[in-house]
């Protein structure tokens, strides 16, 4: 079986976000697949959104043999299991949060579904935070 090469973006603002971005990192390990590269934590303020709660983000490559699909449901999972139980699309807005992972690139592919749209747009192109730290781990593709 072959492997893919993915990038994440995590992000967290909720109780103790440096320590869920760690607690994070060690499921994606072990569910999903060895860690390449990371960028530094970046500590930003809420976009989109009003919150006292600064986040820590981080940006990932990683190797994988699951699919785009598998690899969503992964992270949902991850998600649900850190207590991150709904979605800001369930809420129809962006909140605070304890965990956020997202794809931002799968190998080179575009994808758009329902569910699931690689790359992530606004992760590459709108949020200069996220930029900055996808172009480091970017390095390994």
């Amino acid at each position: 079986m072959s492997y893919n090469t993915v990038i994440l973006l995590l992000g967290s603002n909720l109780n103790q976000p440096e320590k869920n971005i760690e607690v994070a990192l060690e499921h994606l390990e072990s569910k999903i697949g060895a860690i390449l590269r990371k960028s530094e934590i970046l500590i930003t303020k809420p976009l989109e959104f009003d919150s006292l709660n600064n986040f820590c983000n981080i940006a990932v490559s990683l190797k994988t043999q699951i699919s785009p699909f598998r690899l969503l449901k992964a992270i949902k999972s991850i998600e649900r299991q850190m207590g991150r139980l709904r979605d800001s699309a369930d809420y129809g807005s962006y909140r605070d949060r304890i965990i956020d992972i997202d794809i931002v690139l799968y190998n080179n592919i575009n994808f758009i579904s329902r569910h699931l749209i690689i790359p992530h747009h606004k992760n590459l192109y709108e949020r200069d935070f996220a930029t900055e730290i996808i172009d480091y781990v970017k390095q390994t593709i």
